[in-house]
């Protein structure tokens, strides 16, 4: 059976390379949206934290109808940390548009996606956006995705993908680069030529799911594509899966829901071919097949990657503690995260060596800190500590994770960046002129980049770009000390005073301002050398008598530093915390009593 009213796409990319900005472009021109409907920019990224940053976590799916055509979108994450989410989705379409910068060309996930797409031998379109910024390299850019192409070994035909040149901002496309073109026809009209229609027997059922949603009312629900068969309401099914032979569930569909533009529209069947929706499978996962009782066939599927990364999250135990938060509790905090495991399946949650806290483990610092941003923003209190990298065991030698780093900087900038990365055992593989920059490649550990990614931008004055992905285990590299500076730390609890901070701000840079509260323990800065140093930035002045002209001159206070989730997180030691709050984010060290702290200090020494 074909289905030449359908196609199924996803939109492949490096992070911040215009996908979901296209896909506005091209709901608008498939008309989803009224003419005069005001709409709003990356529509598709729903998700407060996504508007904020720019990026898209979660892939998400959608349509559009061009004639009498329905083509279902997916537009997928661009980002290393949710890379997982893109090998699945490429398991629901029959082919890729696979989107390059005009000026930044083929970058580090755009390897990633692209060799995941040509493994499963999908079709390729080529589409180069952005052609409207000044610095596009069109030509260059054509025979660099060319060289990655051949290099990922494509075939002819994939080698002899159509190749198209967009402004996904301004919705135009063409096939030349020295057109612009006036709107995404050939866009269209290349998917509908190009990406191959749906096929597969009208007989049994047969669905892979490719990804979960979770709903407060109906619970768990299963996303995929029927390889097969017909998906009917109130039908009786069995769950399997392809690494648990001869082990199935059975379960009853309630509702089944088909993607139409942005909504999801309830249907009571649905064919071959249709990447639909259903609720009904409580234990539902990625990777399950949903098949008729009578032909339990699962099919084969990339199993989850496992994560690389572990943070222990614990009940905040500061003083200032259940001052701001609503869910604070142990109690809370363990619902809370077994809750996010039901729909993020890169994740995994493990009890800690207390009763309060837990180890979080996921793909990087931006999937944990996206995780607890998102826990801060509903209410929650907690205390997070420095990350620590997952060890594996392979023939009984110790291995670690290595990323593979894409660096772009300015040739000025090169010398201190190959000076950082060398003394955090990186490997230089190659090195290219490109103009005045300079494009790097490493391999270095994953625990080796911690806290460099701000020291990166000091470095190369907000100018250089750093992109990392990960490419495996190798054997452990040895101990290698990743933080360079110490912590300024608050000697008594009490509330910040112009006084006081003037006089402590010589020792380094700080993090707070003045009429702040503070606590023993609490890191108020940043000492530039190793070790440790308590301020006292509640001091007051002493009053006297005299009075001098120049006694009561106004105090001149540096700027403090203001520190984000991330940065927090690369800052900290691995005796600190972070104190997350939904109104603060507070750095400390574990132990906050001065004294005893000093006493635990001096026996690590000892030890």
């Amino acid at each position: 059976m074909k289905r030449t009213d359908l196609r199924n796409v996803a939109i492949i990319a490096h992070v911040d390379h215009g996908k979901t900005t296209l896909v506005d472009e091209m709901l608008r021109q498939g008309g989803v949206y009224r003419e005069n409907q005001v709409t709003e920019e990356r529509v598709m990224d729903n998700n407060a934290i996504e508007k904020e940053r720019g990026i898209t976590i979660l892939a998400k799916n959608t349509a559009v109808h061009y004639g009498d055509v329905k083509i279902n979108i997916v537009d997928t994450p661009g980002h290393a940390d949710f890379g997982g989410e893109v090998e699945r989705i490429l398991k629901m379409v029959n082919g890729v548009i696979l989107l390059v910068d005009a000026a930044e060309g083929p970058m580090p996930q755009t390897r990633f996606v692209l060799e995941r797409a040509l493994s499963l031998n999908h079709r390729v379109i080529v589409v180069i956006n952005k052609i409207d910024k000044p610095d596009a390299r069109l030509e260059e850019v054509e025979e660099e995705v060319l060289e990655l192409l051949m290099d990922l070994n494509a075939t002819d035909e994939q080698l002899d993908s159509p190749m198209l040149f967009c402004s996904g901002r301004a919705g135009t496309a063409s096939l030349s680069p020295y057109e612009k073109g006036t709107d995404l026809k050939p866009l269209f009209d290349t998917i509908l030529e190009y990406i191959p229609c749906p096929e597969g027997d009208d007989t049994e059922l047969q669905l892979l799911v490719s990804a979960i949603d979770y709903n407060d009312y109906v619970g768990r629900i299963g996303i995929g594509r029927i390889e097969r068969g017909t998906l009917k309401t109130n039908q009786e099914i069995a769950i399997s899966n392809y690494h648990s032979e001869g082990e199935h569930k059975r379960a009853k569909i309630v509702s089944i829901y088909q993607f139409d533009g942005l909504n999801r529209v309830k249907v009571d069947e649905a064919k071959v071919g249709d990447i639909v929706c259903f609720s009904g499978a409580e234990d539902i996962n990625i990777g399950d097949t949903v098949t008729s009782l009578t032909a339990i066939e699962p099919l084969e599927f990339v199993k989850v990657s496992e994560p690389t990364m572990e943070m222990t999250f614990s009940v905040n135990d500061s003083p200032f503690a259940g001052r701001e938060g609503k869910y604070v509790t142990s109690r809370h905090l363990r619902e809370r995260l077994y809750k996010e495991l039901l729909k993020d399946v890169s994740l995994r949650v493990t009890d800690g060596d207390t009763t309060e806290s837990f180890k979080v483990a996921g793909r990087g610092e931006m999937h944990l800190s996206i995780l607890i941003e998102t826990m801060r923003r509903e209410g929650y209190e907690l205390a997070c500590s420095t990350p620590r990298v997952l060890f594996k065991e392979i023939d009984g030698v110790k291995q670690e994770p290595i990323e593979r780093v894409e660096i772009d900087v300015p040739e000025e900038y090169m010398g201190s960046v190959m000076e950082k990365l060398g003394a955090r055992k990186g490997e230089l593989l190659d090195m290219q002129l490109r103009g005045s920059r300079q494009r790097l490649y490493y391999l270095i550990p994953t625990r080796c980049l911690f806290g460099y990614r701000s020291e990166f931008m000091t470095d190369t004055r907000g100018e250089g770009i750093l992109n990392t992905i990960f490419e495996g285990y190798a054997p452990y590299k040895g101990d290698i000390n990743v933080r360079f500076t110490g912590s300024l730390v608050a000697s008594e609890t009490g509330e910040t005073t112009s006084y006081g901070l003037y006089y402590t701000q010589d020792r380094g840079p700080l993090f707070i301002g003045a009429a702040v509260s503070v606590y023993e323990g609490m890191i108020v800065g940043e000492n530039p050398k190793q070790g440790d140093i308590s301020v006292n930035v509640c001091k007051k002045k002493h009053l006297t008598a005299v009075r001098s002209k120049g006694a009561d001159e106004a105090l001149t206070l540096i700027t403090p530093k203001s520190m984000s989730l991330e940065e927090a997180i690369e800052f900290i030691a691995e005796d600190e915390l972070i104190e997350v709050t939904p109104k603060n984010i507070r750095l400390r060290k574990t132990i906050l009593d001065t004294p005893t702290r000093l006493k635990a200090e001096a026996q690590r020494r000892k030890a």
